[in-house]
Parts: structure tokens; sequence; C-alpha cells
């Protein structure tokens, strides 16, 4: 994820000065059992301290939030009395900017600042979050000049959750089971597939990039279904600048990559419907979902249509049709107008960004098996070196639930 387009008024390190029009938040107030008549699990109150640490943050890092300690006094004294806390607006903006800031999995992370906060904590209810998850996508396409951006909807609280969305992205393509055991379009969507199948979903014209439904629930209710309006799912049909056969694949992909199953945890807060975007790099699309073979698995196909000898592995015939499937990504995108960055970039981009968080006294925690691309690793300067370890808050963070609901695998 990175992003050159700045949004609204920042103060130092995405401080906000400006934020767009805020309704008024109040902690969430249901119960959130899994599904009707359950009891909810109770969940413990706010850990002071780890609000402590946050707001002690933003205040650090934002001086015009003016002295900590009277914020500290008024929080301290909410979450004696319910067990939470409420985030002011600017808090928001800060937290989940910070929270993409200390994303160890994202090589993205040059532009945190940037991130368009919408705060949507006021909406609970499936039928308004599928509404503002739609919008969401609206504006983060912008016509193909993609916006990093993260929709914060109802947080969690000692009483009650607050609500979820099924996804792990709000676009996904479906994968259709076939009696052979094949599938029909992505195999990491088959099982969900058939949860939202036994949920009522009819089902799209049964090609491999049929865009699976949302999945929203609310504390204590029935999940329920809603179908993503064609207008708001931009698609790239793929082509390749050298070989006119690759159309004939008849392969695309969508624009917009928008987490929705991570839990946004600010302050001790958790936040578990808050969708964010970044945009593509081309071989989390080329080399990764259309070439794994627990995905589309092209390579064989790409090959075979290059005239590669796959009879033996020193032909090297994944490697030549694995650049090729990439360069073919990189130019559809291009020549559509969408915003992806390539992994050669974006490697020297990340080594910008860790050198200015090192600048500012901070450290960048890096899984190293996710900021190496899976392409060309050695050939980017983020191959050749170590990263710090650390699980730092604010961030977006993966609970089991999410997992679980994701894989298909509906509450009993």
């Amino acid at each position: 994820m990175r992003t050159g387009i700045g949004y609204g008024g920042r103060g130092p390190e995405g401080c906000p000065r400006s934020e767009e029009a805020h309704h008024p938040v109040a902690p969430a107030v249901w119960s959130w059992p899994w599904g009707p008549g359950r009891p909810a699990p109770a969940r413990a109150a706010v850990d002071p301290a780890a609000a402590e640490e946050f707001l002690r943050l933003h205040h650090t890092e934002c001086p015009a939030a003016g002295p900590v300690q009277p914020r500290l006094d008024q929080v301290h004294a909410q979450i004696q009395e319910s067990g939470t806390y409420v985030h002011t607006p600017a808090e928001l903006t800060f937290g989940a900017r910070v929270a993409w800031r200390n994303a160890s999995r994202c090589i993205g992370r040059l532009y945190w600042r940037s991130l368009r906060v919408r705060d949507r904590r006021h909406v609970a209810d499936p039928d308004d979050v599928a509404a503002e998850a739609v919008t969401h996508l609206r504006q983060a396409t912008n016509g193909g000049r993609i916006r990093p951006t993260v929709t914060v909807f109802a947080a969690s609280t000692p009483q009650r959750d607050g609500p979820r969305i099924w996804n792990e992205q709000l676009i996904r393509y479906a994968g259709y089971r076939r009696p052979d055991g094949t599938v029909v379009g992505d195999p990491r969507s088959a099982s969900f597939t058939d949860t939202v199948r036994g949920l009522g979903w009819a089902g799209g014209p049964g090609t491999r990039f049929d865009v699976l439904p949302l999945v929203v629930q609310a504390p204590g209710e029935p999940a329920r279904l809603f179908d993503l309006p064609a207008d708001a799912v931009l698609e790239v049909p793929l082509c390749h600048p050298r070989y006119g056969w690759f159309t004939d694949l008849g392969l695309r992909w969508h624009a917009v990559p928008v987490i929705s199953n991570m839990c946004l945890e600010i302050g001790g807060i958790c936040y578990p419907a808050a969708p964010f975007n970044g945009w593509y790099m081309g071989t989390e699309i080329g080399a990764r979902n259309l070439a794994d073979t627990s995905r589309y698995d092209l390579l064989p196909v790409v090959a075979g249509q290059l005239g590669l000898d796959t009879t033996h592995e020193r032909s090297l015939w994944r490697d030549r049709a694995l650049v090729e499937l990439n360069v073919a990504v990189l130019h559809s995108f291009e020549r559509a107008g969408i915003t992806i960055a390539d992994h050669h970039t974006e490697s020297h981009r990340f080594l910008t960004h860790l050198a200015r968080e090192q600048r500012a006294g901070r450290i960048t925690p890096a899984d190293w098996s996710w900021i190496v691309p899976p392409i060309s690793a050695a050939a980017t300067p983020v191959f050749h070196r170590y990263y710090d370890q650390a699980d730092l808050r604010p961030n977006y963070v993966h609970h089991p639930q999410a997992h679980t609901l994701a894989g298909g695998v509906a509450p009993a």
C-alpha cells in the first residue's frame, strides 16, 4: 500500500488539522452473541495502561493536541465508569494512520500520513454498514487514482461488540466446487462460497470472476448478504504488451484491495469492522493471486502459450511464465489508468520509509517473509537486510474469529 495523494490538512507526523464532518459518537450499545438468543461472552474492560500509552503517543507526536494530563484524567474516569472510553475524531484519525505505520507485513507504508479516515462509528445496522462499504469502494477507487482509505464502524465495548464483516476483503471472487473436486474461480474462496450459498446466495453466472456478496452481522442478529453494485467494483481486463493471445485467456482482476476482517486496535479499543485499502503491488496479483497453485494456478497455462519446455524444472519455465504474467498485470493496470506499484520501486520506497522512521527515533517492525517480494527477491534492496520484530499498537489485527468466518466456517 502506498499513496501519492494527500487528503485534507494535517499537522506533524500525520496529525489531522481538519476532518470531514463527524456525527456524535457514543459507545456501541448491543450484546454480541454470534446468533440470536445466544448469550454474549464477557469482554474485559479497556486496559487503562493501553489507553494511556496511546494518548501519550498522540500528544507527543501531535503537540497541537495540547497537554496530555487533562485528557488522561478524562479517559481514566470514563474507563472507571463504563469500562471503556471514546476516541476523539483526531485520536481516531491519528490512531488509524499509526496502525498502518505499525503494520509489519505491509511494504507500502511510506505514505501512512495520507490515509483517509472515514469516521462511521455511529453506523452499526447491517444495511448501513453495507452501504458505507460500497461508498468506501467508490471513493477509494476514485476513477482509478486509488486513495488509501479506512472506514471505521462502531467499537466493541465490555457490554457489547460492534458489527462484523465476514469477508476477508470487500471484493473477492467466488470459488465454485465441481463434483470432481476442481474449483471454478478462486479456490481460496471455495469454503466461503459454500457458506454464503448456505446463507441464501444463489451464486453468480458461474465464471471464474464472480464477485461474492458482502456478509455483515450485527450483534445478536443473523448474518445478512448484500450484493455489491457493479459500479462499485472496478475491474481491469488483463492483456500483454507483446502477446496477443494473452487477451484470449479472459483474465481480469479488481482494482482495489480492501481488507475487511481485521480489527483496528487503538489504545485498548477494538473496532472489529474497519475495512481499509492501499493499492496493489503488481506481484500480489501476478505472482500470488493468479499464480499460486492454491489459487488460479496459471503458470502452466502461460508457459504452454509461450511454448516453454515444462517437462523439467531446469528450463525455469515457471520463472519465465511468472515474469510475463506480472508484465501483463502492470501493463494492463497502467493502460487502464489504475494506480499500481511495481515491486522494485516499492522496495526502494520502503527503505526510504525506514530511513525516515529512524530519523524520527522510531523502530519499523517488518516481517521479512512479507516485505520481500515473491518475485526477483534478491534483485530488490529489501532482501539484503534484517528488520525489527515488534508487535506495536495501534495496529490492524487478525482475530481468530475473523479467520474462522473468512475461511467459510459459520457460527454453529
